[in-house]
């Protein structure tokens, strides 16, 4: 009696189609915290996230602002100021304008900041004091009003896609501590209006790029160099830099930072501390002999900038040396040769795969997860071991074609 399995009489057994493979593991995406993002990839970020320049620098300038008036309500101090403004920079490089309010982002910086840096306040507190400043003293109302609740609850929600942006990084830096310690040793006294215009622009500084830029000795060279032409009080031995060296500093760096603040006090002269004591024209005659000596220095605008060229050439050697997509993952390959889309600007800031991956906007951890890392150099190793893996099976898959 023939078996119901065999195939029938005359006939051909049909061939069963073999079962898919499963997906193969994603290789993760990798952040590497970037304790300085310079100019040319603050600028990058900016045109990636499709934000307009103007908006950009107005909205900066407000969120700075707002910063500094609550922790002036809080009495908090300047570190913390400076810990959530280099927040609100580095988180607003990451996210476009449209998904945030920028009083909201601002407060989740402050809030980060204060754990950060110990001096610890409650999002109600932030939030109230905000409020209480547009109110007079009578009517001030107390961080327990249910007025506060909600808007509280959404600080709490970005605290998350702060410490994200800024790759849970929580090193932080001070320059006031260093620019108080160039004018002791350059002989400026403590009650001079030198030292304290110096003091007050380390705090306008913030309302530029300059602080994720640049070191604090950078920045306090420049804020003391400033001071002291702007007082018409020239201090000879900071002008020098015969101590640059010392500092791991360069004359590039302090003039690029210098021509930041100069041009913070020209365009923006009323949204800052020092600017509404100083007429414009000031800023402007100090900065005619800082053009002739970066021209005569040949001294860049802004010290650490890749030509375009010299940069496709590099991405194209990590394009070679590292492996295509991988079928595994849904993704065609795309072989080191074949011309990227030319719309397609990728924010420099956003997590990337050893395949060269990177997740769409909105979509972070969705398709693979997301590891945060301080070490550079671990995460490059990391990323050649993991695409050795995936330029075999891209040999696979060419050999199967």
């Amino acid at each position: 009696m023939p078996d119901r399995n065999d195939p029938p009489r005359g006939g051909v057994a049909e061939e069963q189609p073999a079962p898919p493979e499963p997906p193969k593991p994603h290789p993760s995406y990798i952040q590497v915290a970037k304790p300085f993002v310079f100019e040319q990839t603050i600028q990058e970020c900016i045109a990636a996230i499709g934000v307009d320049p103007l908006r950009e620098e107005s909205l900066r300038l407000q969120g700075v602002t707002w910063i500094d008036n609550v922790r002036r309500a809080l009495h908090l101090p300047v570190r913390t100021f400076n810990t959530a403004v280099v927040y609100y920079h580095k988180f607003r490089l990451v996210h476009p304008d449209n998904e945030y309010n920028y009083m909201d982002a601002a407060a989740a910086a402050l809030f980060t900041a204060c754990k950060i840096e110990d001096t610890l306040k409650k999002s109600r507190e932030i939030v109230c004091a905000a409020f209480n400043l547009k109110l007079p003293p009578a009517e001030h109302l107390s961080p327990d009003d249910q007025l506060f609740e909600v808007h509280a609850r959404g600080i709490i929600g970005l605290e998350r896609l702060m410490l994200e942006a800024n790759g849970f990084d929580f090193r932080s830096r001070h320059p006031q501590k260093v620019m108080v310690k160039l004018a002791k040793h350059y002989g400026v006294m403590k009650d001079s209006d030198v030292a304290n215009v110096a003091y007050r622009m380390t705090i306008d500084l913030y309302k530029t790029f300059a602080p994720i830029k640049q070191t604090t000795s950078t920045m306090a060279f420049a804020c003391l160099e400033l001071a002291g032409r702007l007082l018409d009080e020239r201090l000879e031995d900071v002008e020098s830099g015969k101590d640059y060296e010392k500092w791991k500093t360069s004359r590039a760096e302090v003039m690029e930072t210098l021509l930041d603040l100069l041009e913070l006090y020209t365009h923006h002269r009323g949204a800052t501390i020092v600017g509404p004591n100083h007429p414009v024209e000031k800023f402007l005659t100090i900065r005619i002999p800082l053009n002739q000596e970066a021209d005569a220095k040949k001294l860049p605008r802004f010290t650490n900038w890749k030509d375009k060229k010299e940069k496709e050439d590099r991405d194209t050697a990590s394009l070679n040396g590292s492996a295509t997509k991988s079928k595994h993952h849904g993704r065609e390959p795309s072989p080191p040769t074949k011309e990227k889309d030319k719309d397609t600007i990728h924010n420099p800031l956003t997590p990337v795969s050893a395949t060269g991956d990177r997740p769409k906007p909105g979509e972070r951890g969705r398709e693979g997860t997301v590891r945060f890392m301080l070490d550079p150099e671990r995460a490059e190793s990391e990323k050649r071991e993991v695409a050795e893996y995936f330029k075999v099976e891209m040999e696979e898959y060419e050999a199967e074609d």
